[in-house]
């Protein structure tokens, strides 16, 4: 049975009454039609025509309800990115948003929350396949019925638009209310988007060409940005938690997995065409954040301050965590890179205490040298008789060792885990002419790498186990000789390098606004003082979007992906991207902008030789002071001044402002004024005034 796939031309015809998609290249499939305004979903058997407006689209990510009213997300453009195993990948460039009611008031919120939405997937990077599954990895593929419908094979942690897809998944469910069955006519109109990195480059190695992929899977639970989403959360996700998947084909002839022309799957006689077998090699990691619940406050110093709650109370999510990470990759080798002193310490501690907590008889075996204290730290579990045995904790001292640019040192670390990649292996699949993967090789455990983001130290090392990993590959497959490497091969490891430094910067970008640190290593082997002066620029770039605009950036992942819904009672009344700072408060930025001005414009500005000069002086003198005090006023109550979440804020970002306002509320001379200017009632009146007005509407 052939599998049931999205349709790759979609053409909307939209009215009044109703939004109809249907596919020119499939008369006899039916018609989504989503009926205006009620937004309720129905097939129409043949097209359904009559519209105002007919465009044609790449494809449909979803609906998403908002405040006011619901919106059918389509992608409008889309850019090819390249084929794997003869599946063309593309990248979502272009979406639009179909309102179902013609909006005659405008709403303040409901116009940021589009905002905040088209935000993301603009810079979001987005990926799918009309026939691949690009959630899935080759081994996991290996295992799923490929005749089902491309959004059921789709991994749930990868799949992003999943939740605003929940109204046609639950329509194709069927709805027992109304009496409906399944409608599995709609499932070529579900499209599943993958959030991350693609790159798919035809290359060779040695003469042998091959094709060299590597994705990065980003997961859609606990998603958001650096300092507001860090820890694990009570259903065991942790925040920044990315698979990655290095692949090499041989042999691919572009056409393995689809038909070609003459409808033959690129086999002849249940022979591959070319006479060689398609060889597909993949080798996977994964990272996430450290899993006990710990943050770090945001209060404009340079260095947050760090918050860990107690581990013991973090074990339940933690195990959580581990049991799906056992139960789809197998034996878990935690790779840690944090600091073992100054603020990261807390970290690595609590790290290390939740593994023994999770271990049967944990045994610990420290190793030191001249540079560092604790060069390796071990926890092993004493025994294999429960689930957790299967975690094993390295820590290695990244910073320490690799310092003075020394950053070959870093080669220490695969060289203490050789024994454990020998035996964990990679998958090998042969292509058969049904379009499955005859497996001949399975991977059978996991490096997970974090450090403190889970980012820029990560990535160097995840690039050399993938290096690693390739050669080994290459060699069993004949492709290079026994006691070579892949990296010999001078044209290849600049491809290979520039490759994961591109997936350095992508994985950081999503996260904390800018590309990733130290990818001059990951680009050239070497650290270089450009590379220094570099990560000097993106760390002053991530400290200002840390502070100042990452709270929008998490509003919008957490409405794109369901965290926060929209609550269309009250309408007006709650105001939620209103500033609700004291005036004083707000007033003191601004206050600072115009003395410095001043102050600026009075040394560099030319006077008249007759002009008296000391009333200038003496007012310089005054902004100059007043500019000296707010500056003090914002770095000791900085959390005041933090672009925070408004929708799902923190907890413990909430307990930081109100210690900060109290703080200002109890100063004798400020007090007054804060209170004095607070804001409250009147914003309430006019939200109640508008929400009558809507209503009326």
């Amino acid at each position: 049975m052939s599998a049931i796939l999205p349709f790759r031309d979609i053409n909307v015809h939209a009215s009044p009454t109703h939004y109809a998609f249907s596919s020119p290249s499939s008369p006899s499939a039916p018609t989504l039609v989503v009926d205006r305004p009620s937004g309720d979903i129905r097939l129409n058997d043949g097209k359904l025509l009559g519209g105002q407006r007919v465009s044609s689209i790449q494809g449909i990510l979803g609906i998403i309800s908002l405040r006011l009213d619901k919106y059918i997300v389509v992608i409008t453009k889309a850019q090819p990115m390249g084929r794997l195993k003869g599946h063309m990948i593309y990248r979502v460039i272009n979406t639009e948003f179909l309102p179902l009611r013609e909006r005659q008031i405008r709403d303040p919120d409901e116009d940021t929350y589009l905002g905040l939405v088209k935000e993301l997937l603009k810079n979001g990077p987005m990926y799918f396949s009309y026939s691949f599954d690009l959630t899935n990895t080759f081994q996991r593929q290996a295992q799923t019925d490929l005749s089902a419908p491309l959004w059921k094979r789709a991994d749930d942690r990868f799949f992003w638009n999943r939740f605003i897809s929940s109204d046609l998944i639950n329509f194709r469910e069927g709805n027992a209310a109304r009496r409906q069955g399944p409608q599995p006519g709609i499932d070529p109109y579900i499209l599943p988007v993958m959030f991350g990195m693609m790159r798919i480059t035809n290359t060779s190695v040695k003469g042998t060409p091959l094709t060299f992929i590597l994705i990065t899977r980003r997961s859609r639970h606990r998603a958001g940005t650096r300092y507001f989403s860090r820890g694990v959360d009570e259903q065991g996700h942790v925040s920044n938690f990315n698979e990655t998947e290095q692949t090499v084909i041989l042999n691919d002839n572009q056409s393995s997995g689809m038909t070609t022309f003459a409808g033959d799957g690129g086999f002849q006689n249940g022979k591959p065409v070319g006479g060689k077998e398609t060889q597909v090699m993949s080798y996977v990691q994964t990272r996430g954040s450290v899993p006990v619940y710990w943050t770090e406050v945001n209060t404009l110093k340079y260095t947050p301050s760090l918050q860990i709650r107690g581990v013991e109370s973090a074990v339940h999510a933690a195990k959580l965590h581990f049991d799906e990470q056992i139960r789809l990759y197998g034996d878990n080798y935690l790779v840690n890179l944090v600091n073992q002193k100054g603020r990261e310490k807390r970290v690595k501690e609590a790290y290390e205490q939740m593994v023994k907590l999770l271990v049967s008889a944990p045994s610990e075996d420290t190793e030191a040298d001249r540079r560092t204290r604790e060069k390796f730290h071990i926890v092993e579990p004493g025994s294999d008789r429960h689930e957790m045995d299967r975690l094993h904790y390295v820590y290695f001292d990244f910073h320490n060792e690799t310092k003075g640019l020394k950053w070959y040192r870093a080669q220490l670390l695969l060289d203490e885990l050789h024994d454990a990649l020998q035996a964990q292996g990679y998958f090998r699949g042969v292509d058969m002419p049904d379009g499955r993967l005859d497996v001949q090789n399975r991977q059978t455990s996991v490096v997970r790498t974090n450090c403190m983001d889970c980012l820029d130290r990560t990535n160097v090392v995840q690039s050399m186990l993938g290096r690693f990993a390739l050669s080994r590959q290459l060699v069993d497959m004949g492709v290079i000789p026994p006691g070579t490497q892949a990296q010999d091969d001078a044209a290849f490891e600049h491809l290979f390098r520039n490759v994961w430094a591109d997936n350095a910067d992508v994985v950081s970008r999503s996260y904390s606004g800018t590309g990733a640190l130290k990818t001059d290593f990951t680009r050239t082997g070497n650290r270089t003082r450009a590379g220094m002066l570099q990560d000097l620029s993106n760390s002053c770039t991530r400290y200002v979007r840390n502070n100042f605009a990452d709270g929008p950036r998490q509003d919008g992942f957490d409405l794109f992906l369901g965290a926060y819904v929209p609550d269309p009672s009250g309408l007006g009344s709650a105001h939620q991207f209103a500033d609700t700072r004291p005036i004083f408060v707000q007033a003191v930025p601004y206050v600072l902008a115009a003395c410095l001005f001043f102050v600026f414009t009075s040394l560099f500005t030319r006077r008249l030789p007759d002009a008296t000069i000391w009333p200038l002086r003496v007012f310089m003198l005054l902004c100059l002071l007043v500019a000296v005090w707010c500056g003090r006023f914002m770095w000791t109550h900085g959390t005041l001044y933090v672009n925070w979440p408004k929708l799902n804020t923190p907890p413990w970002a909430i307990e930081a402002y109100q210690d900060a306002l109290e703080r200002v509320s109890r100063d004798p001379v400020l007090g007054p004024l804060v209170q004095q200017h607070g804001r409250g009632r009147s914003d309430a009146k006019l939200g109640y005034m508008e929400e009558g007005k809507k209503r009326i509407e």
